[in-house]
């Protein structure tokens, strides 16, 4: 039997959630809204099926935070199973843009499959057609002080 996970997840270790059902995508969802990260730091394997991201995500889960700074952390966000990935409102060839989550939704299809929508700040977005939902977000580096010293406004 497995368990949903919850924001007391993360508590004041490096978060490794992953996602198989949409109970679990809301809560990822929650983890990256307001993530940032430069266009390049994309990548879509298409022979293993897998798109990834490496996030600067705002650490939501932080109970701390009224003590000390905003924070972000370096986590990697990977998605299998995919099997065609499109955007919308992207301009793929300018390599200084950078990009920001505001949530992730998944729409089923037939039996497992669906379309998995990465919605981004200013009308863009990334649409995954899936073979069943299977997302995995690691936090791969310590966090460190925002570098705005602000918190975005907090996720719904």
């Amino acid at each position: 039997m497995t368990q949903d996970a919850t924001f007391e997840d993360g508590r004041e270790r490096p978060l490794n959630l992953g996602a198989q059902d949409t109970d679990d995508l809301r809560v990822i969802s929650s983890l990256v809204q307001d993530a940032i990260f430069p266009i390049t730091e994309m990548q879509w394997q298409a022979r293993q099926h897998r798109f990834a991201i490496l996030l600067n995500r705002f650490r939501w889960e932080d109970a701390a935070r009224d003590r000390h700074a905003p924070e972000r952390v370096q986590s990697l966000l990977v998605i299998d199973n995919v099997v065609a990935v499109s955007s919308q409102g992207i301009d793929r060839g300018e390599n200084d843009l950078i990009l920001s989550v505001l949530a992730i939704e998944f729409t089923a299809g037939e039996e497992s499959a669906g379309d998995l929508v990465l919605t981004l700040a200013g009308d863009g977005a990334l649409r995954l057609q899936i073979e069943a939902l299977d997302i995995t977000l690691k936090d791969v580096t310590r966090p460190y002080v925002a570098p705005s010293g602000k918190t975005p406004d907090h996720p719904e």
